[in-house]
């Protein structure tokens, strides 16, 4: 057999496998054509973001429903894996601040999950972008993505019936809805984590400015890498910038490391958005030291 057929094969075997293991239907079959239409043929108007193997599309489901489409590139074999992954991981978990899968779709070579859609893209997009996209977060807004999230990955290491290590918090994963309501999303770098189990060696994956140093060292991966990612994201969202992007200062340091050499000259609050004309400085001042 032809390692194309072999992809098909077992994607179609997992995908059904998982179909009759939920039976209430959490993941629903799509076909290949019901994606096309509800995305006017995958029109560039509807894309909404890219990543890992492939392109989201904004997307109308025949009974009016909106949906966010990631449409896996057709000439890349490596998503396979990723793709399994994160059907796997998330079509059985239902948490307030985890994007909820719907469905997918498996036909010939085309290959898609299908998600509920989040008004307000990321929070990537809406405090890290170009000033066209931003938006203005006050601080109870953004104090309110911080515990979110942070429930959001507590659920995951804590009371998920399979504990679960993200690997890739970051601003771009985690997804606002209308009201800014936070939900991580993207769960393609996943790895189930067994109670007895205090690290899993594996290969290093992530995000350049997320990644703890240990992790990216010694490749033993435990759940505090995603505690350190979510440390550098509250950085992020007290801060506004992008951990992997800004430079502060003449020796051009990342976030984390400015952050250290404020707290040593006890001026942590240099870090706080311009934006934020107004902010309660001890709330805020815990934030930071959380990290």
């Amino acid at each position: 057999m032809s390692p194309c057929c072999t992809i098909k094969s077992n994607l179609i075997e997992v995908v059904v496998n998982i179909r009759s293991e939920f039976s209430n239907e959490n993941v629903k079959l799509f076909t290949y054509n019901s994606l096309r239409s509800a995305t006017s043929n995958f029109h560039p108007s509807n894309r909404i973001g890219a990543g890992g193997f492939g392109v989201v599309y904004r997307g109308v489901l025949r009974d009016g429903t909106q949906v966010a489409i990631k449409k896996l590139s057709a000439e890349s074999k490596q998503g396979s894996n990723e793709f399994l992954t994160e059907i796997d991981m998330i079509s059985n978990i239902r948490h307030t601040n985890l994007v909820e899968l719907i469905g997918c779709c498996v036909e010939d070579s085309h290959r898609a999950l299908v998600y509920e859609y989040l008004e307000n893209n990321s929070l990537a997009s809406v405090l890290l972008s170009s000033r066209s996209k931003h938006i203005a977060l006050d601080w109870p807004t953004r104090a309110a993505i911080c515990l979110g999230t942070a429930s959001a990955v507590a659920f995951l290491h804590y009371e998920a019936v399979l504990h679960i290590v993200h690997r890739d918090i970051k601003a771009s994963n985690i997804l606002l809805d209308r009201n800014f309501h936070p939900k991580i999303g993207d769960f393609r770098l996943a790895k189930l984590f067994p109670d007895n189990v205090t690290h899993i060696s594996t290969r290093v994956a992530g995000t350049f400015g997320y990644l703890a140093l240990e992790y990216t060292l010694l490749g033993q991966l435990t759940k505090k890498a995603d505690v350190y990612s979510f440390g550098v994201l509250l950085l992020e969202i007290i801060s506004g910038k992008s951990s992997s992007k800004a430079a502060f200062g003449v020796e051009f340091m990342l976030l984390l490391e400015w952050t250290w050499k404020l707290k040593e000259e006890d001026r942590l609050l240099d870090i706080v958005d311009p934006e934020l004309s107004q902010y309660p400085e001890e709330e805020v001042l815990r934030f930071i030291k959380v990290v």
